[in-house]
């Protein structure tokens, strides 16, 4: 009873591990994107949003009065 040949099964198994590899970081940064760092950067521009409008009505006030 001859064995077959193990040719090419690395070569499939590289492919596949490159491509489970590949598609499992692009789900991770996905995730990490959208629910990471969009929301902190929602969240610092209103921040900083906050900040300007309330030194433009300090200004505004000063030069009324």
């Amino acid at each position: 009873m001859a064995v077959a040949p193990i040719t090419g099964m690395l070569r499939r198994r590289i492919i596949l591990d490159l491509s489970i590899a590949g598609g499992l970081g692009v789900v991770g940064a996905s995730y990490w994107w959208y629910a990471y760092h969009v929301p902190n950067v929602r969240h610092r521009d209103a921040f900083y949003i906050k900040i300007e409008k309330d030194r433009a009505d300090r200004l505004k006030a000063l030069a009324d009065s």
